[in-house]
């Protein structure tokens, strides 16, 4: 299993207290977001105690709509999943899958997105973005198998652009996480799995001078039930520096990463029909990659009288090398149509904000502002390989790119039953690519401003209505904003893509806590994007799309039975289409319709505990007139372990419990096997593992 040590808490979704503060009074407590207070002698949520503390080192601001909140480190713990990613599904509605080696990226899905490798959903770790923007596989790629969820405190959610400090890639949602300043006890864990999965992780942090010192330090190998296996080999540390709290102190934070893996990717159906290859095989057995994040990040924060200054600031030393090849012999029927995408880049930024309390007419009023910078310097390419040998040159480009925003938001509590936010964000983006194809060199500028407003109505009866709107964008690639003619042919043109994208979201919600220990929510939203351009890092061209409209409704239950027993259910409904009219269809690829999760956790301290997990992932159109569809995808994951009074623990995670033959993932597109005379249009999937189990030795000390 990755990541759990016991087992997680029922008490993670956190309301700001803002929603019950006197009206006469503004306090600090409004501006963060608290976890339930801890129980005498239970660990901290990482050790996976129910009823463990939850940490947000950096934070965390209130969230003021129905699909939005906080879960704790316990809760994010308690997951029996197969990979690092798979803990954010426990945000509701959200699918993380995975299409090609355990090394990179993962596939996210949301709100009838299909968010590649997370174009549209934007994720931070710790402060620290982890979207990078024009990069060599897709923009917005977003790895986090960085990612050691026993260090997680807290992650916030929101979905859609109606939040003033989520900017690009944030248009379906966005998603923050951060790590633990300190641990209540030492981590010492070994995992043993199936297909060759062996993984270690210690984690201790102890006094030093007036603050405390976090070290972690995790190795992992994974070989999957692929007829080629994966190889994995990854290295993992993080070690942080910490005085204070979120809100007066400071942490130092550094990180290192360093992974390697071979890959399976999609398969196409015919392949495995005619007995080329078995389900779990490839036909090019060379794919994979290596890649390696090192970072340096800090946070400073001081109150006073009259509220809250937050700074933050990183750098992050970033490499990726993929070969892949999904085409086989279409392009190229000697050689075959692998490719290698290197990226290489050294990123950095930062941000400043303001809280300002005071009051208008007598009434309790927030303003905050605040200041974004991220520049990147990047290395970026494109070579035609054989085997991983080097035939060709597509393209080998130097960019420099910059952006600086600026937030503002006014927060008012007008009545006892009446609260709201108003608020605007303004983006510039600047851009230098220097292409090895000079037609294909220039610079590029681009800015938007965005509005974005909530209001909440209530508390009647436990009951909260909220109303949002705002605007939000993605960037481009920006190779495909400079980029005149084709780089495999140059004597073609091509149509430049805009720099920024964007979209505009509309929601209405309601949140209820009638019932004691249950928390539900119903919301209604929309999401609009305008005509766009998507540069396609494995073609090195861009690709024309076209508006799209996405409305849905979103139902969410958390129900604490008992002190040791959990209940999940979510349900996401939505309606993806082309807002223009063109005779191929309206539907658009790969956009789920219906998504559903479900889970009972049950363990509290000492003794048994246990997590079942079912989550559902329907079928998709794959071409626009929805005549090609996905299968769906339901997957059952389990866990049942005992935590001794020695501070031990043994959990034996059962992932795929009914070894169903599912996929991961189901494209459809044109390719060409060995000895075919042309192309084919085919579907290409990658299968869901089979059983597979885990089992985790434990200890606290």
């Amino acid at each position: 299993m990755l990541g759990p040590l016991l087992i997680g808490a029922p008490c993670a979704w956190a309301a700001p207290s803002s929603t019950t503060a006197p009206k006469e009074t503004i306090d600090l407590a409004e501006i963060e977001v608290a976890a339930a207070p801890p129980r005498p002698g239970n660990p901290s949520a990482s050790v996976g105690y129910v009823g463990g503390v939850s940490g947000i080192g950096g934070g965390l601001r209130p969230v003021d709509a129905a699909s939005a909140g906080i879960i704790s480190g316990a809760q994010i713990n308690s997951r029996p999943v197969t990979r690092p990613g798979e803990v954010l599904e426990e945000v509701p509605g959200l699918i993380i899958t995975q299409h090609s080696g355990e090394g990179k990226a993962n596939q996210y899905f949301l709100r009838g997105f299909n968010l590649d490798h997370g174009t549209d959903i934007a994720i931070h770790v710790d402060g620290m973005p982890v979207n990078m923007r024009t990069h060599a596989h897709g923009q917005g790629y977003a790895d986090l198998n960085f990612l050691i969820p026993e260090l997680v405190g807290a992650v916030e959610f929101h979905k859609g652009p109606y939040f003033v400090r989520d900017g690009d890639f944030a248009s379906a949602g966005s998603v923050r996480i951060d790590y633990f300043d300190k641990l209540d006890r030492n981590i010492a864990l070994t995992t043993l799995g199936s297909f060759g999965f062996k993984r270690g992780l210690s984690a201790a942090s102890v006094p030093l001078g007036a603050g405390n010192l976090l070290v972690a330090g995790e190795a992992q190998t994974y070989d999957g039930p692929w007829v080629v296996p994966d190889a994995l080999r990854k290295l993992n540390g993080v070690a942080r520096y910490s005085q204070g709290t979120a809100t007066d102190g400071f942490a130092v934070t550094g990180m290192a990463y360093w992974a390697r893996w071979n890959a399976t990717n999609q398969i196409p159906e015919r392949a495995v029909a005619e007995g080329i290859i078995g389900r779990y095989g490839t036909l090019d057995p060379t794919d994979g990659g290596d890649t390696g994040r090192f970072s340096l990040s800090g946070r400073w924060s001081q109150s006073d009288a009259g509220g809250i200054t937050r700074a933050s600031a990183y750098v992050i030393r970033y490499q990726m090398n993929l070969w892949n090849n999904f085409t086989y012999f279409l392009n190229d029927p000697v050689n075959g149509d692998q490719f290698r995408q290197r990226d290489a880049r050294v990123l950095g930024g930062g941000e400043i904000s303001r809280v300002f309390q005071g009051d208008l007419f007598g009434l309790p009023m927030e303003n905050e502002i605040g200041v974004q910078t991220r520049t990147d310097d990047i290395r970026v390419g494109l070579f035609n390989t054989t085997a991983r040998q080097y035939r060709s040159t597509v393209l080998d480009d130097r960019v420099l790119e910059a952006s600086a925003a600026f937030y503002y938001e006014n927060r008012v509590r007008w009545t006892d039953w009446l609260r709201t936010s108003v608020g605007f964000r303004a983006d510039g983006y600047y851009a230098d690519v220097r292409s090895d194809t000079p037609a294909n060199s220039g610079r590029a500028r681009d800015s938007i401003v965005n509005p974005k407003l909530g209001a909440v109505f209530g508390p009647w009866a436990d009951t909260e209505i909220y109303l949002n709107y705002g605007g939000g964008f993605h960037s481009n690639d920006a190779r495909g904003v400079t980029a005149t003619v084709d780089p495999v042919s140059p004597l073609f043109n091509i149509s430049r893509s805009p720099f920024l994208v964007s979209s505009t979201g509309y929601e209405v919600g309601i949140r209820n806590r009638s019932i004691a220990g249950l928390e539900t929510s119903l919301a209604l939203f929309r999401l609009d994007f305008a005509s766009e351009n998507l540069f396609q890092g494995d073609t090195g061209t861009t690709e024309p799309s076209r508006p799209t409209r996405r409305f849905g409704i979103e139902w969410s239950n958390h129900y604490a039975l008992t002190p040791w027993l959990r209940l999940e259910g979510d349900l996401t409904i939505t309606n993806a289409r082309f807002s223009d009219r063109d005779p191929v269809g309206q539907r658009v690829p790969e956009a789920p319709t219906t998504i559903a999760s479900a889970g009972v956790t049950f363990g509290e301290g000492q003794g048994w505990f246990g997590s079942l997990r079912f989550r559902y992932f329907g079928p998709r159109p794959l071409i626009e007139d929805n005549s090609v569809r996905s299968k769906p995808t339901a997957l059952l994951n389990g866990r049942i372990g005992y935590a001794f009074d020695n501070g031990m623990s043994l959990a034996l995670d059962v992932l795929n419990l009914t070894n169903a033959k599912a996929d991961q993932i189901t494209y459809f597109y044109e390719s060409r096997l060995p000895g075919e005379a042309a192309a084919v249009a085919d579907r290409h999937f990658h299968p869901v593992e089979p059983t597979a189990v885990r089992l985790t030795l434990a200890g606290r000390f």
